[in-house]
């Protein structure tokens, strides 16, 4: 790091300023300025090649039973800018090595009539700006509690924005592709019904939130590191086109509480020229610390299917019986009662997955409805709902973990909380300790329902550091997370690299409760997946479900989620026996990778459509996925990112002419092709369809016959 000399420059930049300062990102495109506003307020405004991104916006905190609020009347007593470059290798992701290239500049606050500091960090890379406050150890300031953090994100205009509804419990929305001044009025048709969920405005949204400006611009806004601090959301002044952080609070409206020295997450703008650009950032990981875990050997990469997607569609039950109206644990005598015959998670049913796991190269089986309470587990405001260690009678722990060790299968285990945290806390030494006795390397942690202690929230500060701490716990028994309807991710897992996969957004279960919109897929990436990895359980080959629901997807379009659904942990989610039906589209899911060198953006377009490409570490194959949206469109990849001295053998899946996600979602066709570094495809995708091809090289042997694609 090369630090240069403090100092303040004293110029004008717009109307009011009294003090401020410029830095460039490394290229020189981004500009960002800082300054002191006629009534002392710190504000700060961000530039692309020249343009304004983010208006001149206000910084500041309201504080809870304080006279004096942080807001304007602030002084810079110092401030000093330095540059940073390093590349650091993350433990698995979309790139086996990433580049943390930035300016950075610290403007140190005294607040006058309190005398109290605060710093404002910002760090300006080649496609963004972070930034955060930063509270130091101070005689005036020790424990304080935030009413609201008054941070501005000031658009230059009417931007069409990809979008769900503010809400302090969920995520699981589909998304509205609107103009800003649209939200207010579409705001009551977005909200949906969920398990748990508490909207809190007519101009709400969430984070990440993607937005396109009317010149083309793309503008991504996010947080970093959410650690000890309750989740972001924003909140538009849609006469004045900009957007305040809203933070959640907890269940007395505090926002939150923090003692010096104390830091919040950084806040994201990410900005590009092309949609690709907002996928190819890496600012949310750069802005979180490097991995805690010294030994990251055991974290691993995998794939696998479960007991799941028969419980979701109605097929099969979580619970062992129907005759109890309450389950108390340790008292409740499960031998006495009558099976009810549709409980999912016998033995005889997982071992039927793990043989299907063994026999086509599954790393893992995962299995829900396991253990006891699941007959009164949801909406009860139940305390004590789960031990995490006791099996139903129908499911022998000790065979299941002899049976698929013999088999070389992993079991991932299943800790839903039903959102009773204390509980789970309770329990967790007991429970991983059990994973770690009998082998599972990876737990999936749920959190259904309304939150106990009751009137908490999802995403307050309080329930952010459970599933912190969880994820931490874990790391010490060597297990892997993914939370489910946890808080939605913010790269926390470069500095914990078990936590290695998320759902917190609207998954693939939904297709079994209504369906998803057929272009959710081809927007996801550039919100929920800017902060980590989404557990999406994808690979759903049989469209009408057996609930009667329907998948609104193509076949080809599912084979694509697992390059374009960046996830370490990937499911394949359908039925054995569906797979079996299509075995050739199978067998793509069979050889995807998990684990990726380079990933390039070819084609973008949120809620249109998604081309990427990626490089799989060791192999050195390449795959590639494309997810349309509702409209039928051809579009072109070019090979150029293959070695140009070498012939490759490409295998592509993809949607027949008349395939549809509605009317023909099962039609799609294979074909082999050879390609090189000049080969240029022009491939088709049906509505709601896609295409999904493996490169590989091959030998002459394999390429004859083969049709060469120009």
């Amino acid at each position: 790091m090369n630090l240069r000399a403090s100092y303040l420059i004293l110029f004008l930049f717009g109307f009011g300023t009294v003090f401020g300062q410029e830095i460039k990102s490394p290229n020189g495109e981004m500009q960002l300025a800082f300054s002191l506003d006629a009534a002392g307020a710190p504000t700060y405004q961000l530039n692309f090649k020249n343009k304004p991104v983010i208006k001149s916006s206000r910084l500041g905190f309201d504080l809870k039973n304080d006279s004096t609020d942080l807001i304007q009347g602030f002084q810079i007593i110092n401030s000093s800018e330095s540059t940073y470059d390093e590349t650091w290798t993350p433990v698995w992701g979309e790139e086996s090595e990433i580049r943390d290239h930035h300016q950075e500049l610290l403007v140190e606050l005294m607040h006058q009539a309190s005398k109290r500091k605060i710093n404002i960090r910002f760090r300006l890379f080649d496609t963004g700006l972070g930034f955060r406050y930063e509270f130091p150890v101070q005689e005036n300031m020790g424990h304080f509690v935030i009413t609201e953090e008054l941070s501005q994100f000031a658009m230059t205009g009417d931007h069409t924005a990809f979008w769900i509804p503010g809400d302090y419990d969920t995520q699981e929305y589909d998304y509205t592709e609107s103009k800003l001044s649209e939200i207010r009025g579409l705001m009551e048709t977005a909200i949906t019904p969920n398990a748990s969920q508490t909207p809190f405005s007519e101009t709400g949204v969430q984070t990440s939130l993607m937005m396109k400006s009317t010149d083309g611009l793309y503008i991504n806004i996010h947080e970093a590191a959410l650690i000890d601090y309750p989740a972001m959301h924003l909140e538009l002044d849609d006469r004045a086109m900009v957007f305040q952080s809203h933070l959640t609070p907890d269940v007395q409206g505090d926002k939150g509480y923090l003692l010096t020295p104390a830091q919040t997450p950084w806040r994201t703008v990410i900005v590009g020229e092309k949609a690709g650009d907002i996928l190819a950032s890496r600012i949310t990981y750069n802005l979180n610390e490097p991995s805690k875990i010294e030994d990251t050997s055991w974290i691993k990469p995998m794939k696998y299917v479960g007991v799941w997607w028969e419980m979701i569609t109605g097929q099969s039950s979580w619970s062992y019986t129907d005759e109890l109206k309450a389950v108390k644990l340790g008292v409740t005598d499960f031998s006495t009662v009558k099976p009810n015959g549709r409980h999912g998670a016998t033995t005889e049913n997982v071992k039927k997955y793990i043989d299907f796991a063994a026999e086509h190269g599954f790393d893992g089986v995962l299995v829900e409805g396991w253990n006891i309470g699941w007959e009164d587990w949801f909406g009860n405001s139940k305390d004590y709902v789960f031990d995490f260690v006791t099996p139903y009678p129908d499911f022998d722990l000790d065979g299941i973990t002899a049976y698929a060790k013999e088999k070389g299968v992993k079991m991932i285990m299943h800790h839903e909380t039903s959102s009773s945290v204390r509980n789970y806390e309770r329990h967790l030494d007991e429970a991983y300790q059990l994973m770690k006795d009998y082998g599972y390397p990876a737990v999936k942690s749920g959190y259904v329902g309304d939150m106990l202690p009751r009137g908490e929230y999802h995403y307050s500060q309080w329930l952010v550091n459970h599933y912190q701490y969880a994820v931490e716990k874990a790391a010490e028994y060597q297990i892997m997370v993914n939370a489910h309807e946890a808080v939605r991710p913010t790269g926390v897992a470069r500095t914990w690299p078990n936590l290695i996969a998320n759902e917190s957004a609207r998954g693939t279960e939904y297709q079994a409760f209504g369906g998803n919109k057929a272009n959710h897929v081809t927007i996801l990436p550039f919100t929920r997946q800017i902060g980590g990895p989404m557990d999406y359980t994808p690979g759903v080959f049989e469209m009408d479900v057996f609930n009667g629901s329907h998948v609104n997807s193509t076949l080809a379009n599912q084979l694509a989620l697992y390059v374009t659904m960046y996830s370490p942990l990937q499911m394949a989610a359908d039925y054995p026996e569906n797979y079996m039906r299509f075995p050739d589209a199978f067998q793509f899911i069979k050889d995807v990778a998990l684990d990726w060198e380079k990933s390039l953006y070819l084609e973008a377009e949120p809620g249109y459509y998604l081309t990427i490409a990626r490089k799989a570490k060791d192999t050195g194959e390449w795959f590639v996925g494309n997810v349309n949206g509702f409209e039928g469109r051809t579009g072109e990849v070019k090979f150029d990112f293959l070695d140009a001295d070498k012939t490759y053998l490409a295998e592509i899946y993809s949607d027949k002419a008349d395939a549809h996600y509605k009317t023909n979602p099962q039609a799609y066709e294979i074909r082999k092709v050879a390609v090189d570094a000049n080969s240029v495809l022009k491939q088709f995708s049906a509505p709601g369809g896609g295409y999904a091809i493996r490169i590989r090289e091959a030998s002459k042997e394999e390429l004859k016959g083969v049709k060469k694609l120009k």
